[in-house]
């Protein structure tokens, strides 16, 4: 049976961030994702879950400084104690949460570093943390996505992070497999699910053109769906979408499936 949770990063933006718990609850969900809980004590965030019965299913590593444009540090030389840094508040908060994966964006190829230089940098960042969240039973996911959107991010493909994880050589280590970036960037939906699934740990979902919520754009979400659901894969499927008008408004599409 298909698991829809909510990505409260871009679902509910009509509400401030602790009212999307509620929102969410109310709009039938009974789990939540979102990007980064940092700004958020512990105490409030298991609050706010405990009260709608919510469960916690993804959050972020700190990805540097999002105003700025930054997308992730994993592949960037000479930050290397920050990216530990937040290995370790990102288990922290995990391990409170209930959450058991933690995505990692690795960030946009640097200016002016070799290739060799900036591949190894993410190797051995990542590997750091695999087996830092190894320790405490965690998953890390790393999510390929596309170059429209995001210009310049190192990962792009899912081949790509397949063959990044091999080379890492940890053991909890999976791909995050997001529909709207991978329709983007390749096309062969089904066949790229059904031939990756057990290297595939997390699936997120929008439509395309736009982003929009399922039936929106150009996928086939019914027929994909029933290809997910007869899978076997067992997770959660995060709705990382931007709604055409508001998000309740545009939320019956989600009742065909559960």
């Amino acid at each position: 049976m298909l698991r829809f949770s909510a990505n409260l990063s871009m679902l509910f933006l009509e509400y401030d961030f602790l009212e999307r718990f509620d929102r969410a609850a109310a709009a039938g969900f009974k789990a939540v994702e979102f990007m980064f809980p940092y700004g958020y004590s512990v105490a409030t965030l298991q609050e706010k879950l405990h009260a709608n019965g919510l469960e916690h299913t993804l959050h972020n590593l700190p990805a540097g400084d999002w105003e700025k444009g930054e997308r992730g540090i994993a592949c960037i030389p000479g930050r290397e104690e920050e990216f530990r840094s937040g290995v370790q508040a990102a288990i922290l908060y995990a391990n409170a949460l209930g959450n058991k994966k933690i995505n990692c964006l690795v960030g946009k190829t640097p200016a002016g570093v070799s290739p060799e230089t900036v591949r190894q940098t993410l190797v051995d960042n990542l590997r750091y943390a695999g087996n830092e969240l190894a320790k405490e039973g965690l998953l890390l996911v790393i999510e390929p996505i596309n170059h429209f959107d995001i210009p310049g991010f190192y990962l792009t493909g899912t081949q790509q992070a397949i063959d990044l994880i091999a080379e890492i050589g940890c053991e909890n280590i999976r791909v995050q497999y997001d529909i709207y970036h991978m329709q983007r960037m390749e096309g062969e939906l089904t066949n790229t699910l059904i031939n990756n699934l057990p290297k595939i740990g997390h699936i997120q979902l929008a439509d395309n053109p736009g982003r929009g919520e399922p039936g929106t754009g150009e996928i086939n979400y019914d027929y994909l769906f029933s290809v997910i659901n007869q899978s076997d894969y067992d997770g959660w499927v995060g709705c990382e979408y931007k709604p055409k008008t508001t998000t309740e408004e545009g939320i019956s599409w989600i009742n065909r499936y559960r």
